[in-house]
């Protein structure tokens, strides 16, 4: 098995859909999507390796100094699969973009540290 690190992402244009949506629809699809999630979490717990969990405000550092950044990351989780298609298969139909605003997850292996 294999780790795979799967990125949550949202988009402004998604966002935008769920803020057009009135209080009480969004606190409803809120409360369902979070009953959805709880239960892809069940329902993949034996793949999970860290739970992972939302992202807050992104700071980018290079030559020039520290800046505040903004980008599409929304949270992540690290699950184990035989393969990279079968880890990218849990993620069909997830809750993140079926209850959510969210756009779509990335799914990417993570690799063994080159020896120092």
């Amino acid at each position: 098995m294999q780790n795979f690190i799967a990125i949550y992402l949202g988009t402004d244009a998604a966002n935008a859909e769920w803020s057009k949506m009135d209080v009480a629809t969004q606190n409803k699809k809120e409360e369902e999507g979070m009953a959805a999630w709880a239960q892809w979490m069940a329902d993949h717990e034996d793949k999970i390796v860290d739970q992972g969990g939302p992202i807050g405000k992104t700071k980018k550092v290079n030559k020039d100094g520290v800046t505040d950044v903004k980008n599409q990351i929304a949270a992540y989780v690290i699950v184990k699969a035989e393969s990279h298609e079968e880890a990218a298969k849990m993620f069909l139909n997830h809750p993140h973009f079926m209850s959510f605003p969210g756009d779509s997850i990335e799914i990417m292996p993570v690799l063994d540290m080159p020896k120092m």
